[in-house]
């Protein structure tokens, strides 16, 4: 079923009212792949009463009241995207093209989405139930953090919005201890982990961060609390975080513990629609649904740790895998579907390759506070096997219906060459069964000091992977080719090394590269830290950082005119 979005639907559920409303800035698409839904379905199934407001009118009180008010608190989230991210390019032009609002025209979706939904709420229900923000925007803007777009540092979204609790990262452990805890007014609901709320004091025993007053003056105190911030990501070392604003605190809770296998299981077997719900579809194509309606998630998390990369903030490094019969019996039910034409478009997460692996330690019950897995070199304690992989691959070909399986998510090639009995094996079966012709990779640059701030690996890695994947295609009698994404105008990276660039990419990829980002600085990632304060944070040695939007625009076409 679809969460109700009219009270014509929830009449036809027997619902009077509702306990959750959660209002984003995406449309609603009933699917797993969908923050807002997942989490809809995740307190459904849990027993309660959720409907969803989606994309809803700013300029009227219609469709913000539509639903009534909650009986329990009211999500918010800006959807799948930071809203600023969703709305700007990298050298500040207004992106024509939203995939998540029907018929792809961005004009849905405002700016600083988050606070604009919270201020709605309360200017049209006075004195109402807890406003509760979530989502990747929150979870990125949950702290005091430096902004792109206003070039400067901006308190926690939560202070800004105004909003009563703010639930970071993937949520789910979290908002049904919450909610639990909410409908019996209890006092421990401030004890909940992965969550951030305003407090008269600072908890007693957590650390102390850096005031926002003193991050926003001083650059050295600001890179100080980035760092505090960042080392109590892990959930199993992480302490309790307080930051002083004027007389207020900002409380931010340790994350929430990784899902097992069984609740990550558990949450992608919930009854999701797949589709977009007939009240916004009326309204137009939804291009995002052409890539996730036939896509299938095999994991989370991610321990690559790039600089400028907002996932291990979000989603954490901690990888989190389903298992084999949870993936298959997915597929299964999508085989069923009258639309499904025998193609699975993805089987991945954020970095398609790490599904299944994990750390050493982590299983004797040791975690490293700080230590990375991937950079600057690959870590002994880290089991790299792509085993778990090529049985789930060859268990879905042989699945009945099935055409065939594309993996489309990103790939490490680091991570295929370091592992010595499975990788060749692996990159075979990627090879001859799940492309299109072309495999994804993303060396985003070859220079050792721009690949060093950016936590990414030496540039002999791609040349080793192209020469094995060439072979390897070779081998088999295949012409497939390798899609490379590139980055132009990240912290320490000049005209200079653009050049380097290009020159590498002639003579040695000989290809005139498409996929070429300028740098974004992301709400708290380390790349943004760099942006403003054009130091290396690890160092303390001074960096060139190009913040001239013709600069950042001349060092793309360096490569691509």
């Amino acid at each position: 079923m679809f969460l109700p979005t009219t009270r014509e639907e929830m009449k036809k559920l027997g619902w009077g009212s509702l306990d959750v409303i959660i209002v984003t800035g995406d449309t609603y698409i009933d699917s797993s792949f969908i923050g807002a839904s997942l989490i809809g379905k995740l307190l459904l199934n849990a027993g309660y009463r959720v409907g969803i407001i989606a994309q809803p009118a700013l300029k009227s009180p219609d469709d913000i009241r539509r639903l009534g008010e909650p009986a329990l608190f009211w999500g918010v989230t800006a959807g799948s995207l930071d809203s600023m991210i969703a709305n700007y390019t990298a050298t500040g032009k207004k992106r024509k093209r939203d995939d998540f609002t029907p018929g792809g025209i961005n004009n849905r979706r405002p700016d600083r989405a988050t606070i604009v939904y919270s201020n709605l709420i309360k200017q049209y229900f006075k004195d109402t139930r807890p406003v509760v923000l979530g989502g990747i925007e929150a979870s990125l803007r949950r702290i005091a953090h430096y902004d792109f777009w206003d070039n400067r540092i901006r308190r926690s979204i939560l202070l800004d919005s105004k909003g009563d609790y703010l639930i970071y990262g993937m949520a789910e452990k979290s908002v049904l201890q919450f909610a639990e805890l909410l409908s019996t007014n209890s006092q421990k609901i401030t004890e909940v982990r992965g969550i951030c709320y305003i407090s008269k004091t600072p908890v007693q025993g957590s650390i102390e961060l850096p005031t926002f007053l003193e991050v926003q003056k001083d650059k050295k105190k600001f890179t100080e609390m980035f760092n505090l911030f960042y080392k109590n990501q892990n959930p199993f070392t992480a302490k309790t975080l307080s930051q002083k604003y004027d007389n207020r605190y900002l409380i931010h809770n340790p994350p929430s513990y990784p899902l097992s296998q069984k609740e990550l299981d558990k949450i992608y077997e919930l009854d999701y629609e797949r589709d977009v719900h007939p009240y916004y579809g009326k309204l137009g194509r939804l291009r995002a649904l052409d890539t996730i309606k036939f896509s299938v998630t095999s994991h989370r998390g991610c321990f690559g740790e790039c600089n400028f990369c907002a996932i291990t903030v979000h989603q954490g490094k901690c990888i989190q895998s389903r298992s084999q019969k949870s993936i298959i019996k997915e597929i299964k039910l999508l085989t069923r579907r009258k639309d499904f034409k025998g193609y699975i478009l993805d089987v991945g997460g954020p970095t398609a390759n790490m599904y299944d692996m994990e750390c050493t330690k982590n299983r004797r019950g040791n975690y490293c506070a700080e230590k990375r897995c991937l950079f600057p070199s690959l870590c002994s304690n880290l089991s790299v096997s792509h085993k778990a992989q090529i049985e789930l691959l060859k268990a879905i070909r042989k699945i009945k219906g099935i055409k065939k399986v594309f993996v489309a998510s990103g790939i490490r090639y680091d991570l295929i060459l370091a592992d010595g009995k499975n990788g060749q094996h692996y990159l075979s079966e990627i090879i001859e069964h799940h492309l299109s012709g072309q495999l994804k990779v993303a060396p985003e640059h070859i220079e050792p000091e721009v690949l060093s701030l950016m936590g990414k690996g030496n540039q002999n890695q791609l040349g080793r992977f192209k020469k094995q994947f060439d072979n390897t295609n070779k081998k088999k009698g295949l012409k497939q080719y390798l899609t490379y994404y590139f980055m132009s105008a990240h912290p320490g990276c000049s005209e200079e090394d653009m050049t380097q660039l290009k020159n590498y990419i002639k003579k040695e990829l000989k290809l005139k590269p498409e996929q070429v980002q300028v740098f974004i600085p992301a709400p708290s990632t380390y790349s943004a830290l760099m942006y403003y304060t054009e130091r290396n944070p690890f160092t303390g040695d001074k960096i060139f950082v190009e913040k001239k939007i013709k600069n950042k625009d001349k060092q793309k076409k360096i490569i691509t005119a």
